[in-house]
């Protein structure tokens, strides 16, 4: 690789920004294809896909076989709520490859006994939030339930491009945090980017099988195509 090139990846991986570099295997010319780049690239579709899964592998395109070397940031769970859901969710995250922070005020649940091994912030959201830098790769769920802690939070998440945002609550408790968020501010393009009741639909009753729920729903956010993530939803 060119150091030229290689400097360009550095550049894209420490700011947290989606590379693709396409090697052409018969002659090993390479290209640096960035996120911004990528819409307008003659291999979109296929770049998008190896993206979406977050795996590098040979592609042929018109008789030519390439190398599409894939660098996506590592995904991030970022938990609103040190509770019994958040304790049987952090290491199925953890497990597959996500960065994961806990966040909650409440010292007696935020506890080191409770979340070994788990990054804890014992903080408010409006205190704790904004040094994490939160973004694309970022998904967010808020679970204690308590509108003091959660609905602040979701604030801050609206504005950071999170590519998934949950939240705990029943239908008619969700339609009560809409209407408290759009008092302080939300709009109704936020309020949509919410998953409630959150996770996917499987029946789960228990702590952990909410997890499950949630963590296959941000999954299938993650790597299923636009109007697969429909139907999932």
């Amino acid at each position: 690789m060119k150091l030229a090139t290689l400097a360009e990846l550095n550049a894209e991986r420490a700011a947290r920004r989606p590379v693709i570099v396409v090697t052409d295997t018969a002659n090993g010319e390479q290209r640096l294809v960035k996120a911004k780049d990528f819409a307008a690239d003659p291999l979109r579709n296929e770049l998008a896909a190896a993206l979406r899964m977050g795996k590098s592998g040979t592609i042929e395109v018109s008789g030519k076989k390439l190398f599409l070397n894939v660098y996506a940031p590592t995904a991030r769970l970022v938990v609103i709520g040190a509770v019994h859901i958040s304790q049987a969710l952090a290491p199925i995250a953890q497990s597959l490859g996500y960065d994961v922070t806990v966040v909650d005020p409440r010292t007696a649940f935020a506890s080191p006994e409770r979340f070994p091994d788990v990054p804890l912030i014992a903080e408010w959201p409006d205190e704790a939030l904004p040094p994490l830098n939160i973004d694309h790769y970022t998904a967010f769920v808020a679970l204690t339930h308590d509108p003091k802690i959660d609905d602040p939070a979701l604030l801050h998440a609206f504005q950071c491009d999170c590519f998934y945002i949950g939240a705990l609550g029943s239908r008619k408790t969700h339609a009560k945090r809409a209407e408290r968020l759009k008092a302080q501010g939300a709009r109704d393009s936020d309020i949509a980017k919410i998953h409630a009741p959150i996770g996917l639909a499987i029946g789960a009753v228990s702590p952990s099988e909410i997890a499950v729920s949630i963590m296959a729903e941000i999954t299938a956010q993650l790597r299923l195509p636009p109007k697969e993530k429909e139907q999932a939803a």
